[in-house]
């Protein structure tokens, strides 16, 4: 969502502890008691900080340099009407129909959620470990919200948008998910082309205490990611660079308020709230086309 606006929560604020008025010492049996309290509430605040730590856990990367590459640049816009149709859908391990887990779909059904993806890699150029993300992304919302209907194409198609499926400016997707260096975009300031987004992260998710800028392989603005960050691979975080996480993230996000992304007006209102440009649109359109029909071209060889 390089472009995309989305509702940001406000940041915490430091709280502030004035400076206390120097106190008489205190018997040595009521200091050990003090220091015991003092041990046990900063054990229980360590704990609890520890929870959140697992849900929110990202370390603040560098902000990385700007760059000419623009990864949507050489994607044609497909010649479609807004809301007039919907792409094809690809049917994705463990059979369009089945309702099924992303757990159970790696190891039950046709074929694993691996060899579906390697197959598909094959014949649409997409890798095999982003497809994996996509996959896993729409088996998980079909067993959570089977009336979105969202397939793992659309999601291939803003990743290829977004980042090449999260091998922006040089990145190589590696086996965990993660890229060789984390994804950033240009910073949110206003200037030509782009939006004006003051910082909500101070820097946490972008490296950029100033201004906000999109991260990861579905480039989240971090205030929208704080709002959708999800755990797509099970390891209990949710980290907006890890491509599981963020297509699950990015499939919630286009499944909001009950919308279904297989009907021509629902997808086109997806998208347009992804990014609100038609052309972009489009261009998500004419891709997720083409990869859900080269992978209705494996099931047809077979």
């Amino acid at each position: 969502m390089r472009t995309s606006s989305g509702k940001t929560e406000d940041d915490p604020i430091d709280g502030c502890v004035e400076e206390a008025a120097p106190a008489a010492p205190a018997p040595r049996s009521q200091g050990v008691a003090v220091l015991t309290r003092l041990v046990v509430v900063l054990a229980v605040l360590a704990v609890a900080g520890g929870g959140v730590w697992l849900v929110t856990r990202a370390s603040t990367p560098e902000a990385s340099p700007l760059t000419t590459e623009i990864p949507a640049l050489q994607v044609k816009a497909a010649d479609v009407r807004p809301g007039s149709v919907a792409p094809a859908g690809g049917a994705v391990a463990g059979g369009a129909e089945q309702q099924t887990s992303p757990q159970q779909a790696r190891s039950t059904g046709p074929a694993t959620l691996s060899q579906w993806a390697s197959q598909v890699s094959a014949a649409s150029g997409v890798p095999a470990r982003a497809l994996q993300a996509y996959g896993n992304a729409e088996l998980a919302m079909r067993a959570d919200q089977p009336k979105c209907r969202i397939s793992w194409a659309t999601l291939a198609g803003i990743g290829r948008i977004e980042s090449n499926h999260g091998q922006y400016a040089g990145a190589v997707l590696g086996a965990d998910g993660r890229p060789s260096k984390p994804i950033i975009g240009v910073p949110l300031d206003g200037s030509a082309g782009v939006q004006a987004i003051g910082d909500t992260d101070g820097g946490r998710y972008d490296g950029d205490a100033g201004v906000d800028r999109a991260v990861g392989p579905m480039q989240f603005i971090p205030g929208t990611w704080r709002k959708w960050a999800s755990d797509g691979n099970g390891d209990g975080l949710g980290d907006p660079q890890q491509i599981d996480d963020a297509a699950l993230a990015a499939a919630r996000y286009l499944c909001a308020g009950g919308r279904d992304m297989a009907s021509p007006s629902g997808w086109w209102a997806g998208i347009l709230s992804y990014n609100n440009s038609t052309e972009y649109a489009q261009k998500v359109f004419g891709l997720a086309d083409g990869y859900a029909k080269a992978a209705q071209s494996i099931h047809k060889q077979g």
